[in-house]
Parts: structure tokens; C-alpha cells; sequence
């Protein structure tokens, strides 16, 4: 029975402890957190420490604003055999958290819509076309709080 009693006592001592070590949230500096409570967005945790609720509260986003990097492993378009990278950052995490999970399939899907017209590419021109895919791409993400910085096309 004293063990029981024990163990209870000592149950009823940590739930406390836990809740309240839930509730601190910490952001690191380059970082903003999307809140979200019951599945709808609450507000954007900037960098620093916050007090949230706990059991209620939910980062659904970690977005990191010094930069992301995307990867072409496969050919961009059907025409091309070109692959690259397209770098790209947050400018505007209120706006981009609606549809962060999607950004890769919209830079992707921009891009390969930003290909469909150009002709074969010579490797001379393959800064010509990085520079019009950037712009092409910076039109549709701009309205999304989101900016390509750069693309480099590589050879096939």
C-alpha cells in the first residue's frame, strides 16, 4: 500500500514538471515556428523562447529563413535533359506557411512549365535559361511570401 501511495505521489508531482517543460518552446535564430491549434493557424513563433499550451498547441512548421535548396536528379522537361539546383528562401513566413509542404512541387511544376517553350539549350546558354527560369519561377512564388535566389543547370 506505502508503494502505491509512493508511486502516486510521485505521479501526481511530475505531471506538473511535464506540463510545464510542454509549454516552453524554443526557436532557434534563423527559424520561424507556425503554431497551430486544432488544425487552424494561431500565430508564427519567432526566434527566442515562447510559452504555448500545451496538449492544444502544435508547431505544424519549422521554417528555416537563411535558405533552402532544391535538387533536379531528373531531366526538367521533356524536351531537355536538364537537371540543377534551384535555391530558394523565405521572405515572408506568414504567407509561405499556408503552402510550405508544397513548395517543391510548385518550383518543380513552375519550372518544368517555364521549359515547355524553350528550344534545345546549348551549354552556352544554359545561364541564359537559369536566369529566365529564376524569373519565371520568382512570379509565381513571389504572391507566396517565398524568392528564388539562383538556379545552376547542369550538363546531362
Amino acid at each position: 500500500m506505502f508503494l502505491i501511495m509512493m508511486i502516486l505521489l510521485t505521479l501526481l508531482l511530475l505531471l506538473p514538471v511535464a506540463l510545464i517543460a510542454s509549454a516552453i518552446r524554443r526557436v532557434p535564430d534563423g527559424q520561424v515556428h507556425s503554431l497551430y491549434r486544432h488544425g487552424k493557424p494561431v500565430r508564427l513563433l519567432q526566434a527566442g523562447t515562447h510559452l504555448v499550451l500545451p496538449l492544444l498547441d502544435r508547431v505544424a512548421h519549422k521554417i528555416n529563413l537563411a535558405g533552402q535548396t532544391l535538387r533536379f536528379e531528373e531531366p526538367l522537361a521533356d524536351a531537355h535533359d536538364l537537371r540543377g539546383t534551384v535555391y530558394w528562401q523565405v521572405l515572408e513566413p506568414e504567407r509561405a506557411d499556408a503552402v510550405f509542404e508544397q513548395v517543391d512541387q510548385l518550383i518543380r511544376r513552375g519550372a518544368q512549365e517555364a521549359l515547355r517553350g524553350e528550344a534545345e539549350v546549348e551549354r552556352a546558354d544554359r545561364r541564359d535559361l537559369g536566369a529566365r527560369l529564376k524569373q519565371s519561377l520568382n512570379q509565381a512564388l513571389r504572391e507566396r511570401g517565398m524568392m528564388v535566389t539562383r538556379v545552376e543547370l547542369d550538363a546531362a
